[in-house]
């Protein structure tokens, strides 16, 4: 019997579980469980709030496949609103650990309770090697794949995960993100995979964007995605290095700051309900 809360950052969603005083084993096929819509919980993906020797919190991250990842924007929004609004903490300045590093968040807070959090994600990693994606080029621009009957350019960025981001000329809500968001993730050009984010640019400071996700498939938000998408836009001369990115599931403000050249996120972040998951 394990105690979860169920959120999300703009719809993506995710079942947080406090590891801290409940015994969690056997973590990445319980993910599987309970992120399946039809016979588990549902959710993209299982997040754990586990102790740390290095910051205020840990968090731990498993896909839908029960696949570990090192950094979810969207999650660790929700990571926050958890330890506050439950206790954990009363500080609003507080450092989550990742597999990404130890990220600095803001808390914003309505009424006794966390209604959108600033997160520090840190600097955009621009090496081919540390992202990684095999390529000759830093960064990593217009580098072509034929994917099926297409040529797709992507510019390839990680924020801890690894991103590859390109920008079409069709709509994007009309665009077979599916068809060709599986085939990049697992090209042989990506080591360890990669999340892939299709753009449009509607002006100097507003995208719009979906997301194929690795090892989740599409949903409805990606902060890391969003982050390493404001990154690749500048990059390539489209907007400015504040931009609004709008998703399915809402819209993100994305600031990368030309003083530390570190990016920064602030979003919402929203509490669905409590339960018990018990199998059987």
């Amino acid at each position: 019997m394990i105690e979860f809360i169920k959120m999300h950052g703009l719809g993506n969603d995710y079942v947080y579980i406090d590891a801290i005083n409940q015994n969690i084993n056997n973590r990445s096929e319980l993910a599987k469980k309970v992120s399946d819509r039809h016979f588990g919980i549902g959710s993209d993906g299982m997040i754990l709030i586990c102790k740390s020797d290095i910051a205020d919190f840990r968090m731990q991250m498993f896909n839908s496949d029960g696949t570990e990842a090192e950094m979810c924007g969207n999650g660790i929004r929700c990571v926050g609103k958890f330890v506050y609004d439950n206790g954990y903490t009363n500080e609003e300045d507080i450092e989550i650990e990742t597999l990404a590093g130890v990220k600095k968040l803001k808390l914003f807070v309505q009424n006794g309770k966390v209604e959108k959090v600033k997160v520090d994600m840190g600097e955009p990693i621009l090496n081919p090697e540390k992202i990684p994606v095999i390529s000759d080029k830093e960064p990593v621009m217009n580098l072509n794949l034929n994917i099926l009957d297409r040529n797709i350019k992507f510019t390839c960025v990680s924020m801890g995960n690894p991103h590859a981001v390109t920008f079409i000329e069709e709509d994007v809500n009309e665009f077979d993100i599916e068809k060709y968001g599986k085939l990049v993730e697992i090209n042989e050009v990506f080591p360890q995979r990669t999340n892939v984010e299709f753009i449009n640019v509607l002006d100097k400071n507003t995208i719009k964007m979906r997301v194929w996700e690795r090892g989740a498939g599409e949903t409805l938000a990606c902060g890391t995605g969003a982050c390493a998408s404001a990154v690749a836009s500048f990059l390539n001369g489209f907007t400015e290095r504040n931009v609004i990115v709008e998703l399915l599931g809402g819209n993100l403000e994305i600031e990368w700051n030309e003083c530390d050249n570190h990016i920064y996120m602030t979003g919402p972040a929203t509490t669905v309900y409590k339960g018990i998951y018990e199998e059987g």
